[in-house]
């Protein structure tokens, strides 16, 4: 999966430039006129996106963990719409410098839940969108975005929205911006980072849609594998991920994550749930690992980890494992992680861990 990043991040900014500049002398205008829906003025919205860019550059190269880092960025007083614009400009070739020269484990602070690289550059794409066609909506210009990069923040930030027939309507309309055939309008709206849950020497790294179909797809979904990973289980699941997802039934917290070793940043196999809690709170979980990570107690401090996450969610009351018969290994790992064996399902065995 090629990298996804500070390259969509100067795409974005040039592709709001190349419009916002076309009325860039009208400087009243910007005071004065609201930015589409919002409650901003066009330079206050403008003011908004420089000063998001800049808070995740900084987040990013600091690796803030627990908080924001507390600075901010001033514009000056008798600063023109056209130096705003530069200032925009600047700030996004910080932010992709910084998603650039970041290690793909790195985590840093976000209310929504702390996210990597790839999660601040998505994060830095969809203000860049969004908020560009607020202005140029309050301005009176013409602006629609590649639709890729629409479609890189959906499988990224949205996971819980149904692809539509078009990448931009989609976006516009997940965030309230917009109408979609068949669709009720959208009034309250947030987007989600990928979950990250620590567990011993590995982290459980979310699996996002794109991820998910590049590996469903036989590539690496933008992880760096042992050797002989993914195992063609993992696969399997990421298919099925892509299928929730296009179906609009995905939830990312009860989806699939990528075992990632911490000493090297290696995803050794993967781990997730066949989607979320039933009408009982039982919620299925399943996992592998690549042959080259067997026999080093991996899965285990993964299950242990992601079944403690999972217990603790309201409505949960107990997981499930359904493992064949004839895998020891498979089993050994559910007994050690604290799940019972409760019955046969023919060449399944079934275990289950309560509350």
């Amino acid at each position: 999966m090629s990298a996804w990043g500070g390259e969509q991040v100067e795409q974005a900014v040039a592709g709001a430039m190349a419009v916002l500049r076309t009325a860039a002398d009208r400087d009243r205008d910007w005071d004065e006129v609201r930015a589409g829906r919002l409650e901003w003025s066009c330079r206050d919205t403008a003011r908004h996106i420089a000063t998001a860019l800049t808070a995740y550059t900084w987040r990013l190269a600091a690796r803030a963990q627990e908080r924001h880092v507390p600075y901010e960025i001033r514009l000056e007083d008798d600063a023109d719409t056209a130096g705003l614009l530069d200032v925009v400009e600047a700030v996004g070739t910080l932010l992709a410098a910084a998603v650039r020269t970041t290690p793909p484990q790195v985590r840093a602070y976000h209310p929504y839940g702390n996210a990597d690289r790839e999660g601040f550059a998505a994060m830095g794409v969809v203000e860049v969108l969004l908020h560009t066609h607020d202005i140029a909506e309050g301005l009176g210009l013409r602006y629609e975005p590649a639709a890729e990069l629409c479609e890189g923040v959906l499988t990224r930030l949205f996971p819980h929205v149904r692809p539509g027939a078009a990448p931009w309507p989609t976006l516009l309309w997940a965030t309230g911006r917009g109408e979609l055939p068949g669709r009720a309008p959208v009034t309250e709206w947030r987007w989600y980072n990928a979950l990250a849950v620590p567990a011993g020497r590995l982290t459980l790294q979310g699996v996002t849609p794109a991820a998910a179909r590049d590996l469903a797809g036989g590539g690496d979904g933008g992880f760096r594998w042992v050797e002989g990973g993914p195992y063609p289980g993992t696969r399997e699941a990421a298919g099925m991920i892509v299928k929730a997802y296009e179906d609009g039934v995905h939830r990312p917290e009860w989806g699939m994550f990528a075992l990632v070793r911490d000493e090297d940043g290696r995803a050794v196999g993967a781990m997730g749930f066949h989607g979320p809690p039933d009408e009982d709170g039982r919620a299925e979980i399943g996992y592998d690992l690549a042959e080259a990570a067997r026999g080093h107690g991996y899965a285990t401090e993964a299950l242990r980890a992601l079944s403690a996450w999972a217990l603790d969610r309201e409505g949960v009351r107990r997981l499930v494992a359904r493992i064949d018969r004839d895998n020891g290994p498979s089993q050994r790992v559910a007994d050690r992680a604290g799940f019972t064996r409760v019955a046969d399902e023919g060449d399944l065995l079934v275990y289950e861990l309560p509350r």
